[in-house]
């Protein structure tokens, strides 16, 4: 593996598995990362196709493509199955996802929190919710310009910096209030999802039905779905650990009942068995561990 710095961007390279990978990252600027909490470029050239697994995660992931289009899928419904030209959006949601390309993929991932989402976009994230979305749908004034742009610049440093813009321009511009919403958020992932939306609303001053009314609209699902997807992000990040992971240790650790539980939530969030789970991650850190 190489890795290059230069100014606040990291470049780093790998070859595994038949693909050749470059991936471009840096911090967001300041005022957006309360918002944003990653945003990297890639490029991937492979000798055949690939297809990868998605798991769900309790954010919005904003794919910006200016190479061939991800053939992508929501869970084994291969009637889902579209191509997004120039990116999509995936909306937060209890599915996995299956992405499919022929051999060659470059664009900029950007993960945001659901109210980052929500002031990007300026819509009810309810719209999108569990949903693979068109960008141009959904930014039909700004995504065409953008996608020239970045596939003319020559360097990742000044596509980083186009994506930047525009998120800024969009979130830290939005007149949306995402106040009680976002403590709320960071509430239910100080506990890793560990709370009950009924003292969560007290809390708050509100009835459970208008808690659940402001979630659908700023985070897209109720209080007890983000729960569960911050609850299984970090037995994800447990699982981590390889051969030494301990399920039993990990299901009671993360307030499953057991491990059979934690076994059954896993297969429904990601169509396979926690060990399986394991297996994936492990490759993935063997691109870039």
């Amino acid at each position: 593996m190489g890795v290059a710095t230069g100014g606040r961007i990291r470049i780093e390279r790998n070859v595994l598995g038949g693909s050749r990978w470059e991936m471009a990252s840096r911090e967001p600027c300041a005022l957006l990362r309360p918002y944003v909490r990653s945003h990297v470029g890639y490029d991937e050239r492979s000798t055949c196709p690939r297809s990868r697994r998605q798991f769900p995660e309790p954010l919005v992931v904003l794919i910006i493509e200016f190479g061939t289009s991800l053939r992508v899928r929501l869970g084994g419904d291969g009637r889902t199955a579209a191509h997004h030209t120039g990116g999509f959006v995936s909306g937060l949601g209890d599915e996995f996802a299956i992405t499919e390309h022929e051999g060659h993929q470059r664009g900029v991932q950007v993960d945001l929190t659901p109210t980052g989402a929500r002031r990007f976009f300026d819509m009810p994230l309810s719209e999108f919710a569990g949903e693979i979305v068109a960008l141009r749908d959904l930014l039909p004034g700004e995504h065409p310009e953008l996608v020239e742009q970045l596939e003319a610049s020559l360097d990742w440093e000044s596509r980083l910096d186009l994506v930047e813009a525009l998120l800024s321009r969009r979130i830290v511009g939005s007149p949306v209030d995402t106040g009680r919403v976002d403590w709320a958020v960071a509430r239910i992932e100080s506990c890793g999802g560990a709370l009950e939306v009924g003292s969560l609303a007290r809390d708050l001053g509100y009835s459970r039905k208008h808690l659940i009314a402001l979630f659908r609209d700023q985070v897209g699902v109720p209080p007890k779905l983000l729960a569960r997807l911050v609850r299984f992000q970090r037995v994800v990040g447990q699982a981590r650990g390889g051969d030494r992971v301990r399920w039993a240790e990990v299901a009671i650790a993360n307030g499953y009942s057991d491990q059979a539980h934690l076994a059954r939530d896993v297969r429904r969030l990601t169509g396979l068995t926690p060990t399986e789970v394991r297996v994936s991650l492990s490759e993935l850190a063997g691109l870039f561990g």
